[in-house]
């Protein structure tokens, strides 16, 4: 890395959110040293005022970031996108509608001059729930063994992990960017594979505001039902997971189909819903065990 490198770059996706970016993007500003940090904003085709407020951004706060727009193409494209745009060895993904943490950048920084081999800092996070509530989450200690990790983040769900409170270095990325077909759960195969395969390190600090939201049930399942199985086959492509993490697929699979079918479930598209429980069933028959789905499976065929 040259002197004229940023060692972090922090890229915000941003489409439609012209409310909340100005916020987002202040939250890293105001922490920005451009010796160390660089912030890139992505407006990916937005259709609301977002052009208009980046620009007043850029007004705001002259040449201190990079703002670039593109066609319309989703989340993960952006984010392919950013991992090009970026100056940067690290790379943050900081959401739109969520915030940097005060004090993430310092704290980034130190903790990867302490551990320079790292590919992965897991940091936690304060959730901003949508009745105001305020909770906080510190990633636990990694398990040693990589099996253990990708385990405990796939199937266990041990811990939790989330873009704009991780830094990953730009290597990881050459097992494959964000798969751009899937337009909700793109990060796990990513995440997956920097677990499997990386040094990880966790940093026992918020490192961003999460603000949740009460989205759609329809429209969260839409998404979901378009990926539908095939991220199980994303995960677990070869050029991402070694033939050592394959034993997981068989389980992940099962909990794919129950995670689908409950949100089918919840979105009241009972052919959906059947089809992924019979599809768990098929794979394991075990499921009949878990009371909760078992009980809305009956339901369904119940008719009530």
């Amino acid at each position: 890395m040259s002197p004229a490198e940023p060692l972090i770059s922090v890229v915000i996706p941003a489409y439609n959110y012209a409310l909340t970016l100005p916020r987002a993007a202040e939250s890293v500003l105001v922490q920005l040293d451009d010796t160390v940090a660089e912030l890139v904003v992505i407006d990916d085709g937005s259709t609301d005022d977002t052009p208009q407020v980046i620009e007043a951004l850029l007004a705001s706060w002259p040449g201190r970031f990079r703002a670039l727009r593109k066609e319309n193409g989703g989340l993960a494209s952006v984010r392919n996108r950013g991992s090009r745009e970026a100056r940067g060895s690290y790379l943050v993904f900081l959401d739109a509608d969520d915030e940097m943490a005060p004090g993430a950048l310092e704290a980034l920084v130190q903790h990867i001059e302490r551990h320079p081999e790292t590919r992965m800092v897991i940091g936690g996070h304060d959730a901003i729930l949508s009745n105001g509530k305020r909770r906080s989450y510190i990633p636990p200690t990694l398990p040693e063994s990589r099996l253990d990790r990708l385990r405990g983040y796939l199937l266990d769900k041990r811990f939790a992990l989330s873009n704009g409170a991780c830094a990953m270095h730009c290597e990881v990325f050459s097992r494959g960017g964000y798969p751009e077909q899937f337009r909700s759960a793109e990060d796990i195969p990513v995440f997956s594979q920097v677990l499997a395969n990386y040094p990880c390190t966790v940093l026992a600090q918020p490192l961003a505001v999460i603000h949740k939201h009460d989205d759609s049930l329809r429209h969260q399942f839409s998404h979901a039902k378009a990926g539908g199985l095939a991220l199980v086959d994303e995960v677990f492509s070869p050029q991402r997971l070694d033939e050592e993490f394959q034993i997981l697929k068989r389980e992940f699979t099962v909990q794919r189909c129950l995670s689908l079918f409950r949100s089918a479930y919840l979105a009241g598209d009972a052919a959906a819903a059947k089809e992924y429980f019979r599809t768990a069933l098929r794979y394991d028959r075990r499921v009949l065990l878990n009371i909760s789905y078992t009980r809305k499976a009956l339901r369904l065929w119940l008719g009530s």
